[in-house]
């Protein structure tokens, strides 16, 4: 059957392919499209662009991968930082406030009803559609083989990626295994088992709609200057194609074959540090709760909480910049600024920071040998 493409709204790119070809290819950050009335975020054109939007290059190598085995597909139609389809509805990292380096300032100070408005209008049917094509394929009597489809940027933080392409899975390699020997014959590609990431991640899309399935998987990340030229994502697509259709040939790959998760291992190993996590937990919350109150409290000043309390909103700041530090995640001190104030702070300071009293004035002069 030859592929066509349709997208209607907000619904995902949905490609035709022959049912019994036992493969469906998935792209979860085809596109940086973002509507027009979410004014981009905040975010510049050139900051669109980047991988912190969408992964690079990944749409024309699922497109033509799927071409090439004659398969179904499905690609996400929305920017990741949107939302992030590839991401457990309650993943911290759903919507990213914070992407390399980037404040994303129409995500820092979202509510509840925004989330689940994002949820309903991009994310679930993405998720949907996914859920549907599973199904549709075992009506049939096929069980699919799930092929997702990412890029990674060849640097991040000031660290080369070294690798060409990288397969994830968890603990079913039945594809991972065999298309990872496939790639290496060639020596002169670097390919990376689970890199650059760890492909056991709770709630991610292969993790929702195959793991407990016991469907065959493999997620297949390629560095983005490889794919940035649409010629050259389509070798790729080529090159995937040739690997897996001997693969994609062997009868238990289309078997219901379930694994003992890695994720769930972990969870096992970690059950003795539980009181320990939840702890972290709601301390993370109650500090959320602190800083969603500071938000709102925009009529008590900086100066007031020094002077009543020896700290104020920039203090905060200052903390979660050290934390961040100390954990490996560096942050600016115009980013850790920005996630406790909701916005820009020269912003904040412009829309509500009041020229401060006489009196509160001495009150921090006279208290200043105490504060931190």
């Amino acid at each position: 059957m030859t592929a066509t493409a349709s997208k209607t709204g907000d619904a995902p790119e949905l490609i035709e392919g022959e049912i019994h070809s036992g493969v469906l290819v998935l792209c979860d950050h085809a596109s940086n499209a973002m509507p027009t009335e979410y004014q981009g975020l905040g975010l510049s054109a050139e900051e669109l662009g980047r991988h912190i939007a969408y992964d690079i290059g990944a749409a024309d190598v699922a497109r033509r991968l799927a071409r090439e085995l004659g398969a179904p597909a499905i690609l996400s139609t929305f920017s990741r930082l949107l939302i992030d389809p590839n991401r457990g509805p309650d993943d911290p990292t759903l919507i990213m406030r914070l992407a390399d380096g980037a404040v994303v300032a129409g995500n820092v100070a979202l509510g509840e009803a925004e989330i689940e408005a994002r949820l309903a209008r991009f994310y679930r049917p993405y998720d949907l559609a996914i859920a549907a094509a599973i199904e549709r394929s075992r009506a049939a009597g096929v069980t699919p083989a799930i092929i997702a489809i990412h890029s990674f940027t060849p640097t991040l933080q000031g660290r080369a990626r070294p690798w060409h392409c990288g397969l994830l899975w968890d603990a079913d390699d039945r594809i991972a295994a065999p298309l990872l020997a496939a790639l290496a014959a060639d020596k002169t590609l670097m390919v990376g088992a689970n890199q650059p990431y760890d492909g056991a991640l709770e709630g991610d899309t292969l993790d929702r709609h195959t793991a407990g399935q016991g469907l065959a998987n493999v997620l297949v990340e390629i560095r983005q200057d490889l794919i940035a030229a649409k010629p050259d994502a389509e070798s790729w697509g080529e090159r995937l194609a040739a690997a897996l259709r001997p693969i994609l040939a062997d009868p238990r790959v289309h078997r219901i074959e379930k694994h003992a998760s890695r994720v769930h291992s972990r969870h096992l190993a970690a059950a003795d540090e539980r009181e320990t996590v939840d702890m972290a937990a709601l301390e993370a919350a109650a500090f959320r709760r602190l800083v969603a109150h500071l938000r709102e409290r925009t009529d008590v000043q900086n100066i007031d909480l020094m002077n009543l309390a020896g700290f104020c909103r920039n203090c905060l700041s200052n903390w979660l910049k050290d934390a961040a530090d100390a954990a490996g995640r560096p942050l600016s001190k115009e980013e850790s600024r920005a996630l406790i104030y909701g916005m820009p702070y020269e912003e904040w300071r412009a829309r509500h920071q009041k020229e401060a009293t006489k009196e509160q004035k001495a009150a921090l002069a006279a208290s200043s040998p105490h504060q931190h």
